[in-house]
């Protein structure tokens, strides 16, 4: 005996256990070829692939377990044993074709590859090992030879191995709709060759609010009054639709009709799931823009203007924000429509009242804290706007031209609602805390300077973000034609800065009140700040005037802030002062004291670093532009010439200023 025929005379026995995974069944049909081939069986490998393709993939899908594989080759033939683990019995599984005396029905689902089974088999059935179960099918070599010659049953020519084989093999080069609807077709056209049919259609509808389209068509469309096949497509929601061939379910017509739903409704899926994949890809691309935007402004009006903008058009046909008031009631904040000419009718529908009106069910949303339906005119939904427990008021958006709003599109608003309620509590913190700042930097200013005749004093002053600053300033009266002009600027910015400014300027008033001198004034200011300060030092201009005739006496100390500016009646500037020690930093301080004399007509412009340190990119707006803006103001009243430095500095840069700004000028009106 030679060799080879030594190999064949034994059986040959392969085991091997694979995953679940998409690439098992070409595992399987891997080991399956190899057996084959060293088993000199050639002549079953069309038959024996088509039927482990099928179990395997049965296994695969339906079990959702490991799979174990066992190829049994002898010299009479082939058996091939596919097993999964998943718990329970074996389905009933009903196979071959349907006829007059026999009424089988559809195709169990994992019936559908049985049939090609119970076809090109010899024997076939079912296994049950421990907590194993699968399917068996053996393959005769000497029964099988003449497999792709024609079957005849009940007077019907079979499909021959080749043509399922093509059948089944065919896909789609891509997911694309052309090339869907072009698969669709193909399979209709081999199936209607396979069946005799005169044409078929395929319908589809994905849930989009369009119905049911004709996705594919083969030959003449089924007619009304015939005999057809009708199979519905096995996919998920929202996904719908059928396959209808016009031809007699006897025979194999209807199995195999069964067999090319499934394998396109497979396809089908594939495309339901990389759509729900780009869809869902798009909507977190949308939301995190949108959130973006919204915590990009920190203004309520802005970020409620800002919402309906971000739903319209691509969440509704329109979209309206109300807000609830002090007490609980509903008010329009803004509003928007696909149709701007639509706008004017939106918000006198919006504003009608009544218990079967917009409102009322808005208020619903608003009361119950929880999404509700109206009716048309107009059709949609609203949902509550809640930020960290608190009510704030709804959302409502009207539903699409065309359709209704899918649960995915709901689930989305519902989430635009909640960012959009965090950002509009964040706004209203934000902008509470401004007002506080506001209020509470007010109270460190004057309310008013004072009006002497002869004597022209006038301020500005800038405040920066939602925390009140250091900057601050002041005329306290000292006495007969004798005022005490304050400037400073308290380090850091918050409460403690509050605290440490409203300290000085009261401690600065008490002692001028008693009539102390400006060095004493200095002293006991540093002395308060180093002893109760908090670590945190001051910078004073701070200057004495007092009228000489026709003119005003300026005794100017600076206790290490800016030199003054000068501004002469004929626009000649200058800076004028001389540095000395900041207040709270030491025990000690010095402070010099430079004398001026202001003419009349002659200014004398105080500021804080607010002004200097005005930043465009990395350039500053420096002493040197301050003195060039105050050249051209020679001649113009107290308040015009602080009015123009303020703005001269503003618009030196489109960005918010980072340090408050304070401007306070003397000027001789005599």
């Amino acid at each position: 005996m030679s060799v080879e025929a030594g190999r064949v005379a034994a059986a040959l026995v392969r085991r091997v256990r694979l995953p679940n995974d998409r690439r098992t069944p070409a595992a399987a049909r891997a080991l399956v070829r190899s057996v084959l081939e060293q088993a000199g069986l050639d002549t079953l490998v069309n038959e024996a692939l088509l039927l482990t393709t099928e179990l395997s993939t049965n296994a695969v899908v339906h079990a959702g377990t490991e799979v174990d594989i066992e190829v049994d080759a002898d010299p009479a033939g082939l058996t091939v044993t596919v097993t999964d683990f998943a718990p329970g019995p074996v389905e009933q599984l009903a196979v071959g074709p349907r006829n007059e005396q026999s009424d089988i029905g559809e195709v169990a689902e994992r019936g559908r590859g049985l049939l090609l089974v119970d076809h090109f088999a010899s024997r076939w059935g079912t296994v049950h090992e421990g907590v194993g179960k699968g399917v068996w099918f053996r393959l005769e070599s000497k029964e099988t030879a003449g497999a792709d010659a024609a079957a005849v049953t009940d007077g019907e020519a079979a499909p021959t191995v080749g043509e399922l084989t093509t059948l089944l093999q065919i896909g789609p080069e891509r997911h694309t709709d052309d090339t869907l609807a072009d698969f669709a077709t193909e399979l209709l056209s081999r199936l209607a060759r396979l069946t005799g049919a005169t044409g078929g259609v395929v319908r589809l509808d994905r849930g989009d609010g369009g119905g049911r389209q004709l996705l594919a068509r083969h030959g003449r469309a089924p007619r009304d009054d015939a005999e057809t096949i009708r199979v519905p497509l096995s996919v998920q929601r929202p996904y719908s639709g059928e396959l209808e061939l016009d031809a007699s379910p006897a025979g194999y017509a209807q199995p195999l009709a069964t067999i090319v739903a499934e394998r396109f409704s497979l396809h089908l899926e594939n495309d339901r799931l990389r759509r729900t994949d780009l869809r869902r890809q798009t909507w977190l691309t949308f939301l995190a823009e949108a959130s973006e935007l919204l915590a990009q402004s920190l203004d309520v009006n802005l970020t409620m203007a800002l919402i309906p903008q971000l739903v319209v058009p691509r969440l509704g046909q329109w979209c309206a924000v109300h807000t609830t008031d002090a007490w609980g009631r509903l008010q329009l904040a803004a509003a928007t429509h696909a149709d701007e000419a639509a706008v004017p009718m939106l918000h006198a529908t919006l504003a009608e009242t009544g218990p079967d009106s917009v409102l009322a069910r808005l208020e619903e949303a608003s009361r119950l804290g929880q999404q509700v339906m109206f009716g048309t005119p107009p059709e949609g939904f609203a949902v509550p706007l809640v930020a960290r427990g608190q009510r704030l008021g709804t959302l409502a958006v009207g539903r699409h031209q065309r359709h209704r709003h899918d649960g995915e599109e709901v689930a989305v608003l519902e989430d635009v609602a909640r960012r959009a309620a965090l950002a509009i509590d964040n706004a209203r913190i934000h902008d509470e805390r401004r007002q506080v700042a506001r209020t509470l930097q007010a109270s460190l200013l004057p309310p008013a300077l004072p009006h002497v005749p002869g004597v022209g004093f006038a301020a500005e002053y800038v405040p920066t973000g939602s925390e009140v600053g250091g900057d601050f300033y002041d005329v306290v009266p000292a006495g007969d034609d004798s005022w005490l002009v304050v400037v400073g600027d308290v380090s850091g910015k918050g409460v403690q800065a509050a605290t440490v400014t409203g300290l000085v300027r009261d401690v600065i008033r008490i002692l001028v009140d008693d009539g102390k001198p400006m060095t004493e004034i200095l002293c006991r200011v540093n002395r308060t700040l180093v002893q109760r300060g908090g670590g945190r030092y001051c910078t004073l201009a701070m200057a004495s005037v007092t009228r000489a005739g026709q003119d005003l006496r300026v005794c100017l100390h600076l206790a290490g802030h800016d030199r003054s500016v000068l501004v002469r009646a004929d626009g000649k500037t200058s800076f004028v002062g001389e540095g000395g020690t900041a207040l709270g930093l030491l025990e000690t301080i010095t402070s010099p004291d430079v004398t001026v004399m202001l003419q009349p007509g002659d200014s004398l412009i105080f500021y804080t670093d607010g002004v200097t340190e005005r930043r465009r990119g990395r350039e500053l707006f420096g002493t040197a532009r301050l003195s060039d803006a105050a050249t051209p103001l020679a001649g113009y009243p107290a308040d015009v010439m602080a009015a123009r430095l303020r703005s001269t500095t503003i618009n030196f840069s489109v960005e918010e200023p980072r340090d408050d700004i304070a401007i306070l000028v003397l000027r001789n009106d005599a």
